[in-house]
């Protein structure tokens, strides 16, 4: 009986759920800072940041 306690308590299975749900926000993330950066409103502010550092 104390074994299958034991197995039932257990967390094995967990680590792949977790860094199932790590990558998927990973990836949600992404999608979301790609979309900011390749605004036009960010692409200009960027570029008016490098001209300005380059002048």
């Amino acid at each position: 009986m104390r074994r299958i306690l034991a197995r039932l308590r257990g967390d094995a299975g967990m680590n792949t759920a977790e860094y199932a749900v790590g990558t998927l926000a990973a990836v949600a993330f992404g999608g979301i800072l790609l979309k900011v950066l390749t605004s036009d409103s960010v692409q200009s502010a960027l570029a008016a940041v490098i001209d300005r550092a380059l002048k």
